[in-house]
Parts: structure tokens; sequence; C-alpha cells
């Protein structure tokens, strides 16, 4: 085979017009390929193009890429050309941002207490001079003994008295854009559950799912909602209802009423009264269960109670039932003692547990009232009733049982 006497890389002179072309295509190499014998394919893309356009030189693998410009055929607009790929000059590094100022550092206070906060736990004196601090972060300081009362380490449930000096460990305190907000849906539906309300404290008809307070993965409870909602008041949580359960929940206004508000409370001088469901069918009308209930921590982090006459603090739940179904009984449940989870755990302790309750409830009763529509714990706290006023006369106070809640009842056989 002839070797090609063009230099490589120049480009190939088309044939004139209505000269016979020899059929012969170059190869790779710039070696003419032998005629073939098989019908040729028409070409296609690229291949095509250089077919109606006339051969375009083979770019060597050695040289830089160059773009090849072509005078556009009459009539026919350029096609266009990718732009030639060229080094941008280093973009000069940016500033790194500032660093943001570190905080201001905490430093340990000494508090005395003063008259208007004598009788006081120490956990809710802490809470009260740490807002925006979690309760979780409050019995964390006091169970490792940084918290000390005249010099001496304090215990949860100490209370103070007047003139006590109190150390407070140091503890950063949420700055105002920090602190959780509540919606506008949260701000309606506390406005409206305002069950009553005076000078001195108000009643909550909380809402089933809303903690109390704040802490232990929860960033936002009623009583931070209402401090929210109401700034300029000084509104302290007085006792505390369990997040699942709805009801009257009972907020001072006054450090004078939370103290004697919480006195009744430490003296059985406070009834409380709740509606709940439990499973199956007790025996009689009116019974009571004096147990002793225990907190135990489990290794994940979660709260169970549990009956423990040895380790357990004296409990004391007393049952009346209002209403008997097939498989199910509606109960009122007065507490004397308000010890955590009480009604949960006395009703799980007799055989009866209560429905919706995922902790301490049975599975199966759980799935029955769940097809009937519960979807929550049932369990309200709908009386309080406690003497008030310089004349000591009873007060009393209802939440009636949510629409939720009767429309189960509804559908539950006789």
């Amino acid at each position: 085979m002839r070797k090609s006497s063009r230099p490589a890389g120049r480009r190939a002179t088309p044939p004139a017009k209505g000269a016979k072309s020899n059929n012969r295509v170059m190869n790779v190499t710039g070696s003419r390929a032998g005629r073939s014998s098989e019908p040729r394919k028409p070409p296609s893309g690229r291949a095509a193009a250089a077919a109606k356009d006339g051969p375009v030189r083979e770019q060597s693998r050695n040289q830089p890429a160059r773009s090849v410009s072509r005078k556009p055929e009459s009539g026919r607009a350029p096609s266009p050309v990718a732009p030639r790929s060229r080094s941008l000059p280093a973009a000069s590094p940016r500033p790194a941002p500032a660093p943001a100022p570190p905080p201001e550092p905490v430093a340990v206070r000494i508090e005395t207490v003063d008259v208007e906060r004598a009788g006081q736990r120490i956990d809710n004196f802490l809470s009260s001079r740490l807002k925006g601090v979690p309760k979780s972060a409050v019995y964390r300081v006091l169970r490792t003994g940084q918290v000390r009362i005249n010099g001496k380490r304090a215990k949860p449930e100490q209370r103070l008295e007047a003139g006590d000096l109190v150390r407070i460990p140091p503890l950063r305190v949420a700055e105002a854009g920090e602190l959780a907000t509540p919606s506008e849906g949260l701000r309606d539906t506390l406005a409206e559950r305002i069950v009553f309300e005076d000078g001195e404290f108000l009643l909550l008809d909380k809402p089933s799912g809303l903690a109390a307070h704040g802490g232990s993965g929860i960033s936002l409870g009623a009583i931070e909602a209402m401090r929210a909602i109401r700034p300029t008041q000084n509104i302290e949580l007085v006792h505390r209802l369990d997040r699942d359960t709805s009801g009257l929940l009972l907020l001072a206004k006054k450090h004078s009423a939370l103290r004697r508000l919480q006195a009744l409370i430490r003296e059985n001088k406070v009834q409380k009264r709740y509606f709940a469901l439990i499973a199956g069918s007790p025996k009689q009308e009116r019974f009571e269960v004096d147990a002793a209930l225990h907190k135990n921590q489990l290794r994940g982090g979660e709260r169970m109670v549990e009956v423990n006459e040895n380790l357990g603090k004296a409990s004391l739940s007393r049952f009346k039932v209002i209403e008997r179904y097939a498989d199910a009984t509606l109960v009122e449940v007065e507490i004397v003692t308000g010890r955590t989870h009480q009604i949960r755990v006395h009703a799980q302790y007799i055989g009866h547990p209560l429905a919706g309750d995922p902790k301490y409830g049975d599975e199966d009763f759980n799935k029955r009232m769940k097809s009937h529509g519960l979807k929550r714990l049932f369990l309200h706290a709908h009386s309080l009733r406690f003497p008030w006023g310089d004349s000591g006369d009873e007060r009393q106070f209802n939440a009636p049982m949510g629409l939720d809640l009767r429309a189960v009842l509804e559908k539950l056989t006789r």
C-alpha cells in the first residue's frame, strides 16, 4: 500500500465539483484504506456533518486542542462552536468570618432567701431563679451536690427558710431569643382553656400531649407557654400533670399564692379527682389502692414507677365506678397523695390498667380501644377542690371530659 505524501495534520482538499470520487477514506493514521466491496452505510452524527462539509483533519494526540472556524454556507446558520477552555486565575481566598464572641462567663451566685420565698422547695426556687434552664439541668446540679444551702448539700425536696444562703452553680440562662415560643394555635388553645382566673391563681384545662413543663427533650411545656404569652406576670407551676393526661392544672400568679397552694397540697387539703377508663370490671363499686410507689430509672433514660413497699413512698388512690361496659369500666379516681404516675401504676397493680397507656397498659386492650377511636391515654383531671381565702371557704373547679373521650364511650357496648 502506498504511503500518503501529504503531511500529517493538513486538511485534505475536497474534490472539485463534478469530479469523480475514488470512494476511499482516510483512517486515523492518515493512510489510505482499501476499496470496500460492501455497500457503505449512510453516515450519522458527526460523520454525517463531515461528509456534507468535507473531510476534517484529525487532531493529533500530542497537539493542544484548537478551535476550527468554518465559513457557513449561504442560507445556512452557523453551527455554534464550544468556547475554548481557559484556565481562570485562582480566586483570592475569602476572609474567614469573624468568630462569634464567646458567651459571658456565668459565675456562682449566692442568694439570700427572703420571707416571701420561705417554705418553698429548693428545686422550685432554682427554677424561678434560672428561667430558661430545663428542669433536667436543675435536678442534675442538685443530684451532683452543686447546690448548697448554708454550706450543706441540698436535696430536691428540701424546703427553704427565711435567711438561708443558697449557692447557685454557674448555669447559662437562655436568652430571650433562644427560648421556644408558643405557636399562634397554641396561644389560642390555651386562652380558650382557662377555666378560672383571679389576681392570685388561674386554672388551665391542659390538653393531652402538652407537658406541664419543659425538660428531658421537651423545650416547651404549659408553664413556659403561659410565661411567653404573659411575659409581665410571674406565673409559677403549683403541681404537675403527666404529658398525656388532660385536665385541670393549677398555676399561681403570686409567690404568696404559690406557697399557700403548695402548703394545702402537702397537708392533703386539695382534693383531685380524675376520670379514667380501665380494663375489665372491678368487683366492688368503691375501693382503695394503698401501695407504695418507687421511681426506677432504666438504662435508656426512661422513667418507670413500680409498687415497692420497701423503697417506695406511701401512695393512696380511691376508685369509684361510674359506668360499666362490656370489657371496660369508667371510674372516678381521687388521689390522696400525688406520686408520679400514681393512678396508672395503681390501676395496673390491681389488674385493671388504663386504656391507651403505652407504658403500663395492656396491649390487646389498647388495640380494642383504638378500634373505637381512642388515640391517647384515657385519663382526665376533671375536679379540684380546696379551701381558700380568709374565711377558708371551699372552692370547687371543674373541667368536663373532652369530646374525643366522650366519643369513645359512646361506641362502647354495655
